[in-house]
């Protein structure tokens, strides 16, 4: 048995996905199957395609409801409650946000006045997405928000790559979703697999390190993309009630059963 694994890009991210196996041919057919899985979700929720349903959701704000497939009304409705939960620090409008308003390369050399950045944000509130589960349709109440999966989309494609894997006999695996990773079974030796937290201050040395058995760990933090105005570093966490990048918090970690 040993690790059978590959690299992908994929929503825009790095996937790497692996199981462990004594079938070579096998894990690698199996390994495609996921990511063909990936690029499946990938086109439902991308606000890059212009058929997505995401996209069609956004080009009826304000007019109409849009009808949706069971699995994508119901990723939205446990968006919802991590909304409700998380008193609107989570929100799938958070796409209603002018792009230009933050690009994060070096581009940018000064802060958005404080005024625009607050005005960018008036359309941010997972409230006014309605929902009619009979129908299964979704609708933006206002004209001009849009919603995006940028904040959950990867871990549930890891999570959905792990199924279909699962699925198929492969019980030790993993799929790591650039920090998204969910992670079932064993390493080829028996032992755990193993997951180190990297230190926001020094990229490169592991802050904490631990085993993930049949888990799922999340890490986002302000190392990874960024900009330096006057010497301070501004990330790309936005908070969805003032339009600027959350402060006084560098790295956080979650574990959960699932990546979502």
């Amino acid at each position: 048995m040993e690790l059978v694994q590959r690299t992908d890009l994929l929503m825009g991210n790095r996937f790497d996905i692996g199981v462990i196996a004594s079938q070579i041919s096998d894990a690698e057919h199996a390994l495609q199957l996921a990511v063909d899985e990936i690029k499946r979700i990938e086109a439902l929720l991308s606000t890059y395609q212009a058929d997505s349903l995401t996209n069609q959701i956004n080009d009826a704000a304000g007019l109409h409801p849009v009808a949706v497939t069971e699995e994508f009304f119901q990723l939205v409705l446990r968006c919802q409650r991590i909304s409700s939960l998380t008193q609107g620090a989570f929100d799938l409008t958070y796409g209603s946000v002018d792009k230009k308003l933050w690009n994060f390369d070096r581009t940018m050399t000064a802060l958005p006045d404080e005024a625009t950045a607050k005005k960018s944000v008036r359309l941010i509130n997972y409230k006014w997405i309605e929902l009619d589960p009979q129908a299964k349709t979704i609708f933006l109440k206002k004209k001009g928000m849009r919603i995006g999966f940028g904040g959950i989309g990867k871990g549930y494609a890891a999570d959905q790559a792990k199924q279909l894997l699962v699925g198929l006999g492969y019980e030790n695996g993993l799929v790591n979703a650039s920090g998204d990773m969910c992670a079932w079974g064993f390493r080829a030796d028996g032992n755990p697999w193993h997951v180190g937290i990297v230190d926001p201050d020094h990229p490169k040395d592991v802050l904490a390190d631990f085993d993930l058995v049949n888990a799922a760990v999340a890490t986002s933090g302000t190392y990874e993309k960024f900009v330096l105005i006057d010497g301070k570093r501004y990330s790309h966490t936005i908070h969805p009630k003032t339009g600027m990048p959350v402060q006084g918090v560098k790295s956080v970690s979650v574990f959960a059963p699932f990546a979502e």
